[in-house]
């Protein structure tokens, strides 16, 4: 696996900095060389939050990057912000529920879901950061599901069992959302 970046973005509360964090605990705990970088606003709940996860088969050089190979974008000012960077023929994910505008760019993958409605159709509308991090990583791989269903006892420690579940049952929403439409 060549070393990957992706860029997670959206307001403080959406979950941005949690989705990372899992994907980073994830690919940890399969073995994978991993920074997380995250960046908030002072305001945290409702300002502006980012954060890039690296992930590589090797050491890595550096933990930032101001070209990502991905982005996952949950929500409108990040898209005017981070379109841009993302590295050509790169892939861009978008929360189509907060984002009401096309991207730009021609050259890269655009994998688009309306992650709040489909939090709300499953009863679980604090789960959408994770049904949208299912269905990337159904659709990426950069973390196989099958390993990172393994470790959300590890990643929601502390959490209750309740909690644990239902965060798995949303990832796995997520994961069914991709299947079927991506």
């Amino acid at each position: 696996m060549a070393e990957k970046q992706i860029l997670f973005a959206g307001f403080g509360g959406q979950g941005v900095l949690s989705m990372a964090q899992f994907l980073a605990h994830a690919a940890l705990s399969a073995g994978m060389h991993v920074t997380w970088v995250p960046s908030y606003g002072a305001e945290m709940r409702g300002g502006t939050a980012n954060c890039l996860v690296t992930i590589s088969d090797r050491e890595i050089s550096s933990p930032l990057t101001e070209n990502p190979l991905m982005a996952v974008i949950l929500n409108r000012p990040s898209l005017d912000k981070f379109e841009s960077r993302i590295k050509p023929n790169g892939t861009l994910v978008l929360n189509t529920s907060m984002v009401d505008r096309r991207p730009q760019r021609t050259d890269l993958e655009i994998l688009e879901m309306p992650m709040n409605e489909v939090a709300e159709e499953i009863g679980n509308p604090r789960g959408a950061n994770m049904i949208l991090l299912g269905a990337y990583l159904q659709k990426t791989q950069v973390v196989q599901v099958d390993q990172a269903l393994q470790y959300f006892e590890v990643i929601f420690k502390g959490k209750s069992q309740e909690i644990i579940e239902r965060n798995r049952e949303a990832f796995l929403a997520g994961v069914q959302y991709a299947q079927n439409n991506w």
